[in-house]
């Protein structure tokens, strides 16, 4: 056999290779090696996105382009990367890291780190301002098995209020999440409990690890690992209570961040789990 028909047959073979799959998300780009656990994202823009990663990562945001390229990071001051789980961004551009994650359900210092507008920042350093919090339902740290709802991984900013989206990890597991909205000013605050949710219950899929609202404030998302549960028409602060759509969207990888570009595209980020994840995905609503 020739070199000529070595080679082709090698084009030939690399021509049938099966592309990666990755359902109804369209593939943006591999996030840095640096960031294999993306757990919270926050658009400033249709080209930038914040970025952090949780427990045990630097005290560090990260900004990234829409092909998943570190374009800068900032040491947030101030604050430290007790879990950091989710990032939510107010109208002003300020941003804020829920420092909230609760694996066990034993935490007595959650909080929520203020950022001003990172945009406006010179130099490669951040301040945070903090907001403390407690949920007044929880009475032992941790509690029972049945009770265990007090982690939580995803929030949203609205009306001077962070909504926040708890994890279920209650055994048996029953997939119900409660909704908490908080001030979202400096301070110490008792969590208001306005709602609860329950996706399904497969624990595979159904726990809430992400939450954003689009700039128009009429579309809510939660994010499950391959599952985003889509709320419009709601009139309260409770937006289960409006009209609710579930998307699946074919992909099952450890996805934990979403957030809106603009009012129908969606961003998505996965950690790295073996040789799957830490790609950047993008997901037009219909």
């Amino acid at each position: 056999m020739n070199k000529v028909t070595v080679f082709l047959i090698l084009v030939f073979l690399q021509g049938c290779a099966q592309k990666p799959y990755y359902g109804d998300l369209t593939y943006l780009g591999k996030l840095p090696s640096k960031l294999n656990e993306v757990s919270g994202i926050a658009s400033v823009n249709d080209s930038i996105a914040w970025v952090i990663e949780d427990n045990g990562n630097k005290d560090h945001i990260y900004a990234i382009n829409l092909k998943g390229n570190l374009v800068k990071k900032l040491k947030v001051e101030n604050a430290k990367n007790h879990d950091w789980e989710d990032l939510a961004k107010d109208e002003k551009g300020n941003l804020y890291i829920g420092n909230f994650g609760n694996n066990a359900n034993e935490r007595k210092n959650l909080s929520i780190y203020k950022l001003p507008n990172p945009d406006n920042q010179t130099g490669n350093k951040i301040k945070a301002e903090k907001i403390t919090f407690e949920y007044p339902q929880q009475e032992k740290f941790p509690p029972k098995k049945s009770k265990l709802m007090f982690d939580c991984e995803a929030f949203f900013y609205k009306d001077n209020f962070l909504y926040l989206i708890t994890k279920n990890r209650t055994r048996p597991y029953t997939g119900k999440a409660l909704i908490y909205k908080v001030p979202a000013v400096i301070g110490s605050h008792q969590a208001t409990l306005i709602g609860e949710f329950t996706a399904c219950k497969d624990p595979q899929f159904c726990s809430i690890t992400g939450a954003d609202i689009s700039p128009d404030g009429k579309k809510v998302v939660l994010l499950g690992s391959g599952f985003i549960w889509l709320f419009t028409d709601f009139s309260s602060d409770d937006f289960t209570k409006g009209s609710l759509r579930t998307i699946d969207v074919k992909h099952r990888t450890q996805q934990e961040s979403i957030c809106f570009v603009d009012n129908r595209t969606l961003l998505i980020a996965d950690e790295q789990s073996k040789t799957k994840g830490r790609n950047l995905y993008s997901y037009l609503i219909d």
